[in-house]
């Protein structure tokens, strides 16, 4: 048993509570006690506790396109995915095992505690097969090991090169012969699931799997109780050739699917209607936004208010890994939103951490993580006062603060599963930015 004081912690509310005594049992919270004096052999944890952070949505090698893709003129999406592709088809199973330990090292001295791994590069450059048909996934799962975070493995079925054609040379090192190939290729990933690891499903896309597809791996997910993702109306593009395709967007080419539904998360979830926006919201999903790459893409702004209002949930991911900061996701879907609506206050700052932290956890299968409370997962975060960015806030302030102020170099120290990966703002093992160095070519 581990006894933690917390000077102010965040229990879910409107703002904090100080003096929370927090007992760790093992890799559970055993007890929390609010407004309780320090008591002899219990760590003092200074600055605000927070829950741990998901990060539901990464493409950990992206991050080797960092700064490097910021053409000036005719640049967008699509130009950019040229780049991307480019970087996909130079990397081997080292290569994506180094870039992962490396960027899962950077999200954990930011305060990331589980990742949601949107895994698609399956296959050889050339399209062939490792003899371990999941050595790949297998490498990701190793890396956020050896870091100390937990990862859900969201295995990506990716078939076509957009609607009705093959893929192309590099994406074929993406894509299974068919729906069938996919599933027989995770089924021996489940063994894996455990302490840790959760394997879970995800559809690349309308442009990349087909309705009968899409209906297959919908179905997988759910007769396993796993999280199914998709990269949902991301660019205007993609809603077009959905319509010309199947005369329908999308979101109702996956309600038609099955997909739709509380365990399915939509990514992006830019360019929906209004239509879409009930059907998304009637489901109980959540959606996923990750505003630093999607204002990088030039992608748009979601509408999160209204999917709010129509009854879904709210989580982030940091997706090409532009930054590594789930502070700046958070605050960017209010903040991004007024410059839209030309209106403050859309989101709350509890709402904004809620969807940093539970609503994210749920999306990636950790129903019982991304909370302070008797049961829940020993996941915690914590973010110190003493540096320019909250220096002076009174109590009263500190939600607001954290949100609208923090950033991931204010993270002092990280749990996962009872254990501190993090202290003093760098890893308790690795050093990240020599790792990132080595992992990145010039």
């Amino acid at each position: 048993m581990a006894t933690l004081w917390c000077e102010y912690a965040w229990l879910g509310g409107d703002g904090v509570e100080d003096g929370v005594e927090i007992e760790i049992e093992g890799a559970r919270i055993a007890a929390v006690r609010i407004a309780a004096p320090q008591v002899p052999g219990s760590e003092r944890l200074e600055g605000v506790v927070l829950p741990g952070l998901a990060n539901a949505h990464s493409h950990a090698f992206q991050r080797a396109l960092r700064g490097r893709t910021q053409v000036v003129g005719a640049d967008s999406f699509w130009t950019w995915r040229e780049l991307m592709y480019r970087l996909a088809g130079t990397l081997d199973p080292e290569g994506i095992h180094a870039l992962a330990r490396a960027v899962y090292g950077e999200m954990a001295e930011a305060g990331v505690t589980v990742v949601g791994e949107f895994h698609y590069l399956h296959h050889a450059p050339d399209g062939r097969p490792y003899p371990d048909a999941n050595e790949t996934g297998r490498r990701m799962l190793a890396a956020a090991a050896e870091v100390g975070l937990r990862v859900t493995l969201l295995d990506t079925c990716y078939l076509h090169g957009g609607i009705g054609k093959p893929p192309d040379a590099v994406q074929r090192r993406f894509a299974d012969a068919d729906a069938d190939a996919w599933a027989a290729r995770v089924e021996e990933l489940l063994p894996l699931a455990g302490t840790g690891v959760r394997i879970g499903a995800a559809v690349h896309s309308v442009r990349a799997v087909d309705p009968a597809s899409i209906e297959q791996v919908a179905e997988w997910a759910a007769a396993r109780a796993a999280p199914l993702h998709a990269h949902l109306s991301e660019q205007p593009a993609e809603n077009a050739a959905c319509l010309t395709a199947y005369h329908a967007t999308p979101a109702t080419v996956m309600e038609d699917a099955g997909a739709l539904g509380p365990g399915f998360t939509a990514v992006h979830a830019t360019h929906l209607s209004d239509a879409d926006v009930d059907l998304v919201g009637r489901a109980g999903a959540t959606v996923c936004l990750c505003p630093t790459t999607e204002r990088d893409l030039a992608d748009g702004v979601g509408p999160a208010s209204r999917l709010v209002r129509a009854g879904a949930a709210l989580c982030l991911g940091s997706d090409s890994h532009v930054v590594v900061d789930p502070f700046e996701e958070a605050r960017a879907v209010e903040l991004d939103e007024r410059l839209v609506t030309l209106r403050r206050g859309v989101h709350t700052s509890r709402d904004l951490l809620r969807a940093a932290t539970e609503r994210g956890y749920r999306s990636l299968g950790w129903g019982d993580g991304g909370r302070i409370e008797p049961g829940a997962l020993a996941d915690l975060v914590v973010v110190s006062r003493d540096g320019s960015r909250l220096a002076g806030l009174p109590a009263a302030s500190l939600v607001d603060g954290v949100v609208h102020a923090a950033s991931a170099g204010d993270v002092t120290a990280v749990m996962v599963d009872g254990r501190w990966v993090v202290r003093e703002g760098r890893h308790v093992a690795l050093d990240v930015p020599a790792l990132l160095r080595e992992a990145i070519t010039p």
